[in-house]
């Protein structure tokens, strides 16, 4: 038995490591051994590395380190270190510096990331979680997403159009169905809010046991935008979830702008249903107090959006008497909680405590600190903090209370979702109120999913990291939710910022995109799952030995795990002292010792489960030994006798060995020769065919190999030689001379060694063909093929940015060529190629340029026909449903005729407009049109129309269109702009005439601006004159259509005529006037009458809105002379100027004696008592305890407070007050020390009392 080999012993305590390096940069390797003074070799590619410009080499004690400077693309490769009899390999991978890409760059984020269009607005929330959803704070533990099943989403819509938010609660484990509240803000209740615009539904589920609650909101208006909240709750759990509502404004034609001049502005609308009554199932009550951004009906798209009028700041400045106006005027129906908002606001602004008060609003992103500061009229006024009507305690350094000057400030720091709450600010009963704001900021992805490929059976596993640890992430398998249910199957994995999905036997169903996304993006991978192949990394070979030699065949395959079988001769082998089988991991072993005749077969190795056979053949090396006499000749006893040459193939890496028999008496020397062939003349070649007795022709240079020791070494024994060759390589293959010689001759044999090797790499492959998830590669053969013919070609591809290679097939590829599929529009990709042949597979290939695969649009749709005329048509399309990731360059529009196939361009280059007006078409023709989306891929396919459309004008009788505030009398103030627009139809385009009073309109001030659809009457600046009965008509040829509107300009009126006084007694003057001279040519809507004291001339409002022309005013001071006023009011205001009376009117004194009362003088002097005494307590330690009572007496007694019968007068721990007679003691966070015997004393001079109670401290179990 041969004796078992030690294991060998690292000389290396750390081994250098594979590293990567840009181009241009230096990369360092680092080893160190386990004794100093041991020299250590450097590699690459076999050939050690000598000290130059390129490379550094340095040792100091144990340590060594190579340096690679200005690195290369060739400088990636493999490399070693070898410090004994150790060798360490690594590699080193070399990228490309940062520069712009030559491919178009990915977009950020693929496409759910980016902002969807209005139109795209997702019209249910069941997708996932908002990315701002809250913490579940009563979720169960190790239940990762609380009482939710899905989450309601973030929603976008436009103007007019519905959405539906719902959710999903699991009631697997209830009892009872769970109650669910939906609010609008903070504080809005939705449930309330239920009618036409909004309706809250919800349903069960059985066979899911699932409840699904929606919030569905119609006619959306601007004002619903905003954030939104849903709140789950059952008996002993809650949870909830933010989501927003964006709402986008409807977008009219792009010619709004040549008339934006002539806008008219916007009425107040009031909303009602279609029975007439107020519609109740509005959002938000502050949108009720604001003017309707725009009038928003199907008649007058084209109209600008005014700005917004804020109703609440023409209340605080308008009378008590304009309420009731302005509310009907705004559409405001609760007018008790209007009064009551509008109280508490003039409230606040008689407040004269603060000099600057906290904005409304406050905003501040998590984690981060803000600062609140109010500025105050008494800079000594103590100041109080609350939090949703709590006062805020200080407390480490969450709070910190901060006083400078008149200022105060309350700064929160690293602010979380506990701060996002109403805050107030308290001096001596005014309050200033703001609410603060905690923003979330969005969760991104700081590493992304990398592709996988596995086979059946084998364990996947994604991980990605996030920026924030413990975040909400979603797990999408093609766009499909992976929820808790699948449980069975994936396994969700959360370790700090890591998250990961785990399959743990991959299926050939699992193939497909998996998406992990989270608030602030998504990431995306492949997993492809294929069928369990066995790949052979190096075939057995056939052996050629001597008798009595040991025969090797190994083979190496994929899968370490693989069992198999030896046969000889298609029969099972058997393992015995001689023969012998070993496995250790991928490689499988047949030892044969002392090779017999019998062993002479043909040997084979079968994997178990795969159905594949690896096979070799075993010649036994035959020995000639004839009977000489003593004096005998050498010999080389073998089958090649002559110059001809026996070849032996040899695998590289493998260990070579030729035992060669020899005779002779006496005993030959043995010379081993290596012939390097050449020839004489310089036009012939090796490779040029020879005849066999032209041999002369050629030059044997011969390299005589006689070492006895290292890799090539020759062993010469008494009836053998043995000539060995460590580790085949490249350099060994030619012909080999074995010489003997003797006393008597000499014998001589050529023989013929062939090193095979797996192939070179091929070149970098090329790309083309690029399309939407697929390309063409090409490539070619390696300028080596190791020897043997190439079986074929394996290809891999990955992402840019990524380090895993991904290969795309399994069979070899014969072709040059081959289309790669299922790749990801607008990601950036790589190639690379290996070859095979029998030996096994080489190096990878350089990496293909990158690429991105990109697709061309899809066809626009809705292409229709606007408008036709003689010589124009207008069309008009929407955009295509899927525009991927080369985005949208423009559109191109063609036509032809009817019958023809020439189409022809009807714009030079590409338009972004999704309309157009093609001109300078022939009258009568019949034409098709057809519009293409363009981006980088190319066009896309066309969207043509249905049906020709002939060039001709349609002849459309006219009709005036008159919006229904026309219909009535149409207001407005002097100074104020007109600008009146009323629509019409008609074709050709009709006619339009203006008239006022039956007289043509004419002057600079009037302007009249037409357009194919309709007509502005434009005045700068409206006066009086202005007003009357104005007539527009529209005729084509003899037909015509007419509307009459009536303008009216009002004005302020003139005041009123001759106020005068006609009668004075005792504290009342009857005043009287005349009607104005000018109202102002609208109604009057009363007067106002003033008086003033003729001492100070302050003028105070006696009577409002006063509809008769006399009056009396009352409580007048005796002995004082009084002025009186009086002013007319209409519509627009009241007059300029009031009419006053000329003179003073005198309030004469009646005689009266005033006796005052005699009144006793009373003693008021009281000795203390308690009206309250203390109450004996028990309290919990660390709380503040409180200790009460009350007491009454006169003069104010003294107040002292005892424990135990210490005085507690100078203890810092204890607080006392005294406010109207109630006594109050705090004992800050008592211990249970504190217990005891309190007693409260009170003394003045009438005399003292006491009261006392017990204090309890209990320290919590």
């Amino acid at each position: 038995m041969p004796e078992l080999a030690k294991k060998a012993v690292s000389a290396f305590s750390k081994k250098p490591k594979t590293a990567e390096a840009a181009v241009g940069s230096s990369a360092l390797f680092e080893a160190e051994t386990e004794r100093a003074g041991l020299k250590l070799r450097w590699q690459r590619a076999g050939s050690d590395i000598a000290a130059s410009d390129k490379y550094v080499l340095m040792s100091e004690g144990t340590r060594h380190t190579l340096t690679v400077r200005d690195v290369g693309p060739d400088d990636q490769g493999q490399y070693a270190a070898i410090a004994g009899s150790s060798k360490v390999k690594f590699e080193l991978k070399v990228k490309e510096a940062e520069k712009p890409d030559l491919v178009p760059a990915p977009p950020e984020a693929p496409l759910p990331s980016k902002p969807p269009s209005p139109s795209d607005a997702p019209t249910t929330g069941s997708e996932g979680c908002s990315p701002n959803s809250e913490a579940t704070s009563g979720a169960v533990s190790g239940d990762p997403i609380g009482l939710f099943v899905t989450r309601p989403q973030d929603g976008e819509v436009t103007v007019g159009d519905s959405i539906t938010f719902s959710a999903q609660v699991a009631g697997a484990s209830l009892l009872k169905p769970p109650m669910v509240k939906w609010f609008k803000g903070k504080w809005m209740d939705l449930s309330g809010k239920v009618g036409k615009n909004l309706q809250l539904h919800d349903s069960y589920d059985r066979s899911s046991k699932v409840y699904l609650f929606e919030l569905h909101i119609s006619e959306v208006q601007a004002a619903y935008a905003g954030g939104y909240r849903c709140e789950v709750s059952t008996k002993d759990k809650f949870d909830s979830c933010n989501f927003n509502l964006t709402v986008h404004e409807a977008i009219g034609p792009a010619d709004l702008d040549l008339r934006s001049a002539f806008r008219r502005p916007s009425l107040g609308v009031r909303r009602t249903s279609a029975d007439g009554h107020d519609d109740w199932g509005s959002l938000d009550f502050s949108s009720l107090l604001k003017k309707s951004s725009f009038l928003r009906t199907s008649r007058d798209p084209k109209l600008e959006v005014p700005a917004e009028e804020d109703v609440w700041e023409i209340l605080r400045t308008a009378p008590p008497s304009e309420y009731e106006r302005i509310a009907f005027q705004h559409g405001v129906t609760d007018l008790r909680g209007m009064l009551k908002r509008l109280k508490g606001m003039k409230k606040e602004e008689k407040s004269t405590a603060f000099l600057k008060r906290l904005d409304p609003a406050y905003q501040v992103n998590k984690g981060q600190k803000i600062r609140l500061v109010v500025e105050l009229a008494n800079p000594d006024a103590e100041v109080k903090w609350l939090k949703n009507g709590q006062e805020i305690q200080m407390s480490g350094s969450k709070y910190i209370f901060e006083s400078s000057g008149n200022k105060r400030m309350l700064t929160i720091s690293q602010c979380s979702l506990a701060d996002d709450a109403a805050y107030q600010c308290v001096v001596n009963g005014n309050k200033c109120n703001t609410e603060l704001f905690v923003k979330e900021p969005p969760v991104l992805i700081t590493r992304a999913l990398e592709d996988q490929m596995v086979t059946v059976g084998q364990r996947v596993e994604f991980e990605c990291e996030v920026s924030e640890e413990g975040a909400p992430v979603k797990w999408l398998k093609d766009g499909v939710e992976l929820t808790r249910e699948e449980t069975f199957k994936y396994r969700f994995k959360k370790d700090g910022r890591k998250h990961h999905l785990i399959i743990n036997e991959a299926t050939l169903e699992d193939s497909g995109h998996y998406t992990i996304r989270t608030s602030g993006g998504q990431a995306l991978a492949e997993l492809i799952v294929q069928e369990k192949t066995l790949e052979v990394y190096q075939n057995i070979a056939d052996l050629t030995v001597g008798a009595r030699d040991q025969a090797v065949f190994k083979c190496e395959v994929s899968d370490e795990n693989v069992k198999g079988v030896w046969l000889k001769n298609g029969r099972e082998l058997v393992p015995d002292s001689r023969i012998k089988v070993s496995h250790i991991g991928r490689v499988h072993k047949l030892t044969i010792d002392d090779v017999t005749p019998a062993d002479e077969a043909d040997y084979s190795f079968v994997p178990e489960g795969f159905a594949c056979n690896l096979s070799a053949k075993l010649h036994l090396m035959e020995v000639k030994i004839d009977f000489v006499p003593r004096q005998e000749p050498p010999k080389i006893h073998l089958d090649c006798p002559g110059r001809t040459p026996d070849t032996i193939v040899v695998v590289a890496g493998n260990k070579l060995r030729l035992d060669v028999p020899i005779s002779g008496d006496p005993a030959p020397t043995v010379i081993w020769q290596k012939a390097i062939q050449g020839n004489k003349g310089l036009g012939e070649t090796p490779d040029a065919p020879r005849d066999a007795s032209d041999n002369n022709e050629w030059i044997f240079e011969k390299k005589l190999l006689c070492e006895t020791e290292g890799r090539v070494r020759v062993e010469t024994h008494k009836d053998r030689s043995i000539f060995t060759v460590e580790g085949a390589e490249k350099e060994d293959e030619g012909v080999y001379t074995v010489t003997v010689k003797n006393p008597v001759g000499e014998d001589q044999v050529n023989i013929t060694v062939k090193v095979i090797d797996v192939p070179d790499p091929p070149a970098a492959p090329k790309i083309s063909d690029v399309g939407e998830d697929s390309c063409t590669v090409h490539w070619q053969p390696p300028a080596y093929d190791g020897g043997q013919p190439i079986l074929g070609y394996i290809l891999e591809r990955k992402k840019k940015k990524s380090y895993r290679w991904m290969r795309l097939n399994f069979d070899l590829l014969r072709e040059l060529s081959h289309e790669a599929k299922r790749m990801i529009e607008g990601v950036v990709y790589e190639m690379r190629v290996y070859a095979v042949n029998a030996i096994g597979m080489s190096r990878p290939s350089p990496a293909s340029q990158p690429f991105m695969p990109i697709g061309p649009p899809s066809e626009p749709t809705h292409l229709g026909v606007e408008d036709v005329s003689d010589s124009t048509v207008s069309l008009k399309w929407r955009p295509p449903e899927r525009i991927g990731a080369g985005g949208l360059d423009g559109y191109s529009v063609e036509y032809c005729r009817e019958g023809s196939s020439e189409w022809i361009s009807a714009l030079q280059s590409l338009t972004e407009c999704t309309s157009l007006l093609v001109k300078e078409l022939p009258t009568g023709a019949r034409l098709l049109f057809r519009v293409q989306a363009h981006n980088l891929a190319g066009p896309s396919a066309a969207a043509t129309t249905k049906e020709p459309v002939t060039v001709q004008e349609i002849l459309e009788r006219p009709r005036l269109r008159l919006p229904r505030h026309l219909r009535q009398t149409v207001q407005r103030k002097v100074g104020e702009p007109v600008n009146i627009l009323i629509p019409f139809q008609g074709k050709p385009r009709p006619q339009v005439t203006w008239s006022k009073e039956g007289q043509s309109l004419a002057g600079n001030d009037v302007s009249i601006r037409n357009s194919p659809t309709d007509t502005i009457l434009f005045i700068r600046a409206a006066r009086r004159d202005h007003s009357g009965t104005y007539q527009v008509a529209v005729q084509i040829e003899n037909m015509e259509d007419k509307a009459i509107l009536v303008l009216q300009i009002v004005d302020k009126p003139s005041p009123p005529q001759e106020v005068r006084v006609t009668e004075t007694w005792g504290f009342n003057v009857a005043l009287e006037w005349k009607p104005p001279q000018d109202d102002g040519n609208t109604e009057l809507w009363g007067y106002t009458v003033q008086k003033a004291d003729k001492k100070t001339m302050e003028w105070f409002t006696v009577l409002e809105h006063y509809r008769r022309t006399h009056c009396v005013v009352s409580e007048l001071i005796m002995g004082n002379n009084y002025y009186f006023r009086v002013f007319s009011h209409n519509m627009v205001g009241a007059s300029e100027k009031a009419a006053t009376t000329k003179e003073p009117v005198f309030i004469p004194k009646i005689g009266l004696t005033y006796q005052p009362p005699m009144y006793k003088n009373l003693d008021f002097s009281e000795a203390p008592s308690f009206t309250q005494p203390l109450v004996n307590r028990s309290v919990i330690a660390g709380y503040n305890a409180v200790l009460c009572c009350a007491v009454r007496g006169n003069p104010k007694p003294k107040i002292s407070w005892f424990k135990n019968g210490l005085n507690l007068g100078e203890d810092a721990r204890f607080r006392m007050f005294s406010k109207q007679g109630v006594l109050t003691l705090e004992i800050r966070k008592p211990c249970p020390f504190d217990g005891g015997a309190y007693v409260c004393h009170a003394i003045n001079t009438q005399g003292e009392a006491q009261c006392e109670c017990r204090l309890e401290v209990r320290v919590p179990q």
